[in-house]
């Protein structure tokens, strides 16, 4: 196969072509593990996740049955099933002295470089509009959006129309210097295989509730990154998944 872009970031990525890790420079302090809210700002708080009740499900039957579906119910998600699937996607299992976080997902030397941005569409006791999970806090943060934001994030994303017909839309957003401080230009690898192992546990939370998701790669990344208020090169959508209770033929 001739020479390409493709090719051509993995080559850079290799240890030979990196540059100088910040963490071992020692001059640019780690950054912070979740992005801040403004002071005075109020959070919508979560149940505690030790306190959530979810059906039993056996790991093999998650497995067998989990499949991509991009249509659903119009059945809302309680509250507490958004809750059980940000825990098992992004939820924090303790802060260390390091500091990091100890997550529900691996991550490459537990930078957990993403956030959560949240489309909601029919989820109990949250307004429709744009949120974002506050992991370390186990919260929401509303956003300010337009009435039509779920239109316009599903024109970002090649008018997708799992999207608008979504109970919720995950979307991951990468927030680079998490990475880069310690793993420089290879971090960018990390970030994708990262990403991997956060939707798929989402699948299999979502099989373990009853509902169905459709991970999603395909969307325009300036259009969608202006869309979220994200300047595409600190902070940018990596990948999303839209969520929903199964329609009558795959319950």
């Amino acid at each position: 196969m001739d020479n390409n872009s493709g090719h051509e970031f993995m080559v850079k990525t290799r240890y030979e072509n990196l540059s100088p890790s910040p963490q071992n420079g020692g001059v640019i302090p780690q950054p912070p593990l979740e992005l801040p809210v403004k002071p005075g700002v109020e959070l919508i708080p979560l149940p505690k996740p030790p306190e959530l009740s979810v059906p039993a499900m056996d790991l093999r039957n998650a497995i067998e049955q989990r499949r991509t579906i991009r249509a659903y119910s119009q059945e809302a998600l309680s509250l507490e099933e958004l809750t059980y699937l940000l825990w098992v996607s992004q939820g924090v299992k303790r802060v260390s002295t390091r500091p990091s976080t100890a997550r529900t997902v691996p991550s490459a030397g537990a930078r957990h470089a993403f956030e959560t941005w949240l489309l909601i569409n029919r989820v109990n006791q949250l307004d429709k509009g744009l949120y974002r999970y506050v992991a370390i806090e186990n919260a929401l943060l509303p956003l300010e959006a337009s009435a039509d934001i779920a239109e316009k994030l599903a024109h970002a994303c090649h008018d997708q129309p799992q999207i608008t017909n979504s109970a919720v839309t995950f979307f991951w957003v990468a927030v680079v210097e998490r990475m880069y401080w310690r793993y420089v230009e290879r971090g960018y690898r990390y970030l994708h295989l990262d990403a991997g192992h956060v939707c798929q546990n989402l699948a299999l939370g979502a099989e373990q509730l009853g509902c169905g998701i459709c991970p999603i790669a395909a969307f325009d990344d300036e259009l969608l990154n202006a869309t979220l208020g994200l300047d595409g090169r600190n902070l940018f959508v990596i990948y999303l998944a839209s969520v929903g209770k199964k329609p009558p033929k795959w319950a």
